[in-house]
């Protein structure tokens, strides 16, 4: 496996799960078990990139996508997201983008398949009005997007942190 792959299998187990989609209320490990479990196998083949897996391993990913995508915009230099972090918009309304830049009002969202449902395809486009309401961007990945590693995402996502004040160091 890839560091990559190690790494959204990381960020799998360590996700905090949402009660209102799955039965299981807690992750099946923490940073901490995994960086436990790595400490006692010492010497393993493929340990050393387990390791550098797990220093990229963030809580907060609810799909393989999302961590890909992560990983993508960190090595082109983009600056780190928060990750499905709930966002206050207005009051009493929140949101929880895929991955959020503060500072730059910029949301990103990796929309699967699922994404394409006519129920969710309605709450997608309540999503995106919030967003707007509140002066945020909001930019949509999708699959095609993350094709030849992942270029016009990152292409995307960069434009828009450029367009919001976002300067590369």
């Amino acid at each position: 496996m890839s560091i990559d792959e190690i790494t959204v299998v990381a960020d799998h187990l360590i996700r905090i799960p949402r009660p209102e989609l799955e039965a299981r209320t807690e992750p099946y490990a923490t940073l901490d078990d995994l960086a436990d479990m790595l400490d006692r196998h010492k010497g393993t083949p493929g340990i050393q990139k387990a390791r550098l897996a797990l220093e990229d391993a963030r809580v907060g990913a609810d799909s393989a996508p999302e961590t890909r995508l992560r990983l993508s915009l960190g090595r082109a230099g983009l600056p780190a997201p928060e990750v499905n972090h709930p966002v206050e918009l207005h009051a009493g309304v929140v949101r929880q983008p895929d991955l959020a830049y503060r500072d730059f009002k910029v949301a990103v969202e990796y929309d699967g398949e699922v994404h394409s449902e006519p129920a969710q395809i309605v709450r997608d486009i309540e999503r995106e009005e919030d967003f707007a309401k509140a002066g945020w961007a909001l930019v949509r990945i999708s699959k095609r997007h993350m094709a030849n590693d992942a270029r016009a995402a990152v292409a995307k996502v960069r434009s828009a942190l450029l367009n919001r004040g976002w300067a590369p160091k």
